[in-house]
């Protein structure tokens, strides 16, 4: 496979930045170099996305434990110890040997982050995934928190689901500076990381949404898959409580006259699960790079 596929091509083709993507993408390798195995080991936090190979929906979920529970068993290796719960719409692709999985690790503490792509593989211990694509981002619209702590006794509560949000639910994604965002193509899957000040991603009804696509590497990863497979699956933390609010559906992308772009999302399914993380984040330092409400 190539770095870029049709979808991602003619995005940058459409925005006119095809060169500056070809250099930005030298950076896509297949191996895990000695400092990204190094950042793995240290993340208690693993984000990844897949389609349920049941119904073709696409979700993200997140996974955490001890530092350590992710890390490179191998060059072309990533293994992770645990999983997702039984009730978590991921676990049967988790427990699918050669799905297509992306994942994300995010260290809010020094706004880095690294993206491995690649086939699962379950093991007695949880899951390893053969590295297909593994690059770092640049912390662009990642909102700092200084430290984290483990809340003991701090127990994942039954799922809540539905097929458009709550009151509630449309409050919690109104207040949100981050969530991530899993596509898929035909080649595999990806999971993105979207910020900015609370507010960037509006919600327009409880079975829509929608959210402004801030300028970025140019490669056009995310968009361009949305543009040939609109199926999408967001994640939402809450970083105090653990709560997570999971959305699938499918998206769009929409230009205006003036070049900006805002990606619309109709929701066709949401799972809301309190305290289902044990982490507890530090208030957020918001980024320097984003935009005002105003802008």
């Amino acid at each position: 496979m190539g770095v870029y596929h049709t979808g991602s091509r003619a995005l940058q083709d459409l925005v006119g930045v095809r060169e500056l993507a070809d250099h930005v993408g030298r950076a896509i390798g297949e191996g895990i170099k000695p400092v990204a195995a190094a950042f793995l080991e240290l993340q208690p936090l693993l984000v990844l996305g897949a389609a349920d190979p049941s119904t073709g929906r696409v979700w993200t979920s997140p996974l955490t434990g001890t530092p350590g529970f992710v890390r490179a068993t191998g060059p072309h290796q990533m293994s992770v110890t645990g999983g997702v719960p039984p009730a978590d719409p991921l676990a049967s692709a988790l427990a699918t040997e050669g799905t297509p999985v992306g994942t994300i690790a995010l260290d809010p503490r020094t706004r880095r982050r690294m993206r491995l792509n690649g086939r699962l593989r379950p093991t007695g211990r949880g899951f390893a995934v053969a590295a297909e694509r593994v690059f770092s981002n640049c912390p662009k619209y990642i909102q700092r928190r200084e430290s984290y702590e483990v809340v003991a006794g701090r127990e994942p509560e039954p799922p809540r689901r539905g097929g458009e949000l709550t009151t509630q639910q449309c409050e919690f994604v109104a207040a949100a500076d981050t969530f991530f965002l899993a596509t898929v193509h035909e080649d595999g899957a990806e999971v993105s990381h979207r910020g900015g000040n609370p507010g960037f991603v509006q919600v327009d009804s409880p079975h829509e949404l929608s959210w402004r696509d801030y300028p970025g590497n140019s490669m056009f990863l995310t968009l361009g898959n949305l543009r040939s497979d609109p199926r999408a699956g967001l994640l939402f933390l809450d970083w105090t409580t653990g709560t997570t609010l999971q959305l699938t559906g499918e998206a769009r992308t929409e230009f205006a006259p003036d070049g900006e772009r805002r990606v619309r999302l109709t929701v066709t399914e949401a799972v809301e699960t309190p305290s289902a993380l044990p982490l507890r984040w530090a208030a957020p330092e918001y980024s320097p790079a984003n935009p005002s409400a105003a802008d």
